[in-house]
């Protein structure tokens, strides 16, 4: 009894030092060369309805969002090796908007079985439809009408860039990257991520952005009780 008694205590020290020993791995993304012209959506700004919504601007992508110093947003970094440890299903739903008849965000990152709530801000018919490539996830297709009740849906599979769209207004589009654990971490607009309370070892991390380097860019890290830093640079030719 005294023998089950110490491994269990081991077993709940060891458990209690990993967490209390991890820590953040923080960085930056910049874009090497130059990002293509992004390009005017001319349906979205002669749709009659749509049009209108935009206060006289003109509709532009944004596939490439980079600062002055080249740094890169909506770059998704994500742990490798820490698969099949998701907190979705206990985490806060993530919020994507449609608005002025365009997603927002269009680049969004979820853990496996965590809710995305999508809500429709405009005051038109909107439908969304996921279109996911990945076995066990399923394709999903919602009416969502002006002032509807918020639309939910959640993915079981991991998965790079699921798209979704809306079939009513073809220019539509985001891209929502699933997650088997929560150690991932969207780039802001300086190009800076952290993703935080990351367990010490050593790890593979990727870079993936849609355009720019839609497999990753992958670098080897090793975290430890003060943490880590890794820098990547998306090259676009």
């Amino acid at each position: 009894m005294k023998l089950n008694q110490t491994l269990a205590s081991l077993i709940g020290f060891a458990v209690t030092l990993q967490f209390t020993t991890a820590a953040n791995l923080t960085g930056k993304v910049t874009l090497g060369g130059n990002a293509p012209a992004e390009k005017e959506i001319t349906p979205l700004k002669d749709d009659a309805t749509c049009g209108k919504l935009l206060g006289g601007a003109a509709p532009m992508t944004k596939f490439f969002v980079v600062g002055a110093n080249k740094e890169l947003a909506d770059v998704i970094v994500v742990v490798k090796g820490l698969e099949g440890k998701s907190t979705g299903a206990a985490a806060a739903p993530a919020v994507m908007d449609q608005k002025g008849c365009i997603y927002s965000p269009q680049i969004l990152a979820v853990q496996t079985g965590q809710k995305i709530s999508v809500k429709n801000s405009d005051p038109v018919m909107h439908n969304v439809h996921t279109v996911p490539v990945a076995s066990g996830n399923k394709e999903e297709n919602k009416g969502q009408g002006p002032g509807a009740p918020d639309l939910t849906f959640s993915i079981p599979t991991a998965e790079n860039f699921v798209k979704f769209k809306c079939d009513v207004h073809p220019w539509m589009f985001a891209w929502v990257t699933v997650v088997d654990h929560p150690y991932f971490a969207i780039t802001g607009k300086d190009g800076s991520f952290t993703i935080k309370d990351v367990p010490p070892g050593k790890y593979k991390v990727v870079a993936m952005h849609r355009k720019g380097a839609p497999t990753g860019v992958e670098k080897e890290i090793e975290v430890k009780a003060d943490g880590a830093t890794s820098d990547f640079v998306i090259e676009v030719k």
